[in-house]
């Protein structure tokens, strides 16, 4: 997967949250999107997973040698973040197998091998309105991590999580993320460390 940007800006109303981006992030790769709060990391990423059209530039998608159409992108990639939202109303168990529906996971694991990387075998039946923001934030990190696409797209991954919780986030991306494009928004250095390429939001506005 790869991503060309050319001269991307964003605007909402009258203010612009981003201006001349211009930027390839390239298939195989590990990227930080760093900056303070507020400052358009989110929208950038956004961006990135063709969900957010730009207000000005182009945003252009690749994947295998062929141009993607911006409605397709969706297809290729997974994308954990705060805002996005889990189906409260399932159980654990449910989630998995909703979410096998749509996206295959790595290596051909199965909703047990999810269930098991999240040590939540108790929680198995249980609704996830009654799980913990830890845990909702362990389950999305899970579903896009493990997920099979080619591009992984992760905002403020450890957000919610205690220590042992930002080792267990390490340690999937360590197991999970080699040969796909990772594109990581945060100011916590713990979420982007492994990062060798990195995108400083403030050069863009």
């Amino acid at each position: 997967m790869k991503i060309e940007l050319d001269n991307v800006g964003k605007r909402y109303r009258m203010e612009w949250i981003l201006r001349g981006v211009s930027l390839h992030f390239e298939a195989g790769k590990q990227y930080a999107i760093t900056g303070p709060n507020g400052s358009g990391k989110s929208t950038l990423l956004k961006i990135l997973s063709g969900h957010l059209t730009p207000s000005k530039g182009k945003a252009s998608f690749f994947h295998q040698q062929k141009k993607l159409d911006n409605a397709t992108v969706y297809r290729h990639l997974s994308y954990a973040a705060p805002y996005i939202e889990l189906i409260e109303e399932l159980s654990l168990w449910e989630a998995l197998q909703f979410h096998l529906r749509f996206k295959p996971l790595r290596n051909g694991m199965g909703a047990n091998e999810v269930l098991g990387l999240l040590r939540f075998k108790k929680a198995r039946n249980k609704a996830i309105r009654d799980f913990s923001s830890g845990m909702k934030q362990r389950l999305k990190l899970a579903l896009a991590i493990c997920s099979d696409t080619p591009l992984l797209l992760l905002d403020e991954p450890t957000t919610n999580l205690d220590k042992e919780g930002v080792a267990w986030y390490r340690q999937l991306i360590n197991d999970y993320s080699a040969g796909r494009l990772l594109i990581v928004a945060s100011n916590v250095d713990v979420d982007f460390e492994f990062c060798a390429e990195r995108v400083d939001i403030l050069d863009f506005k």
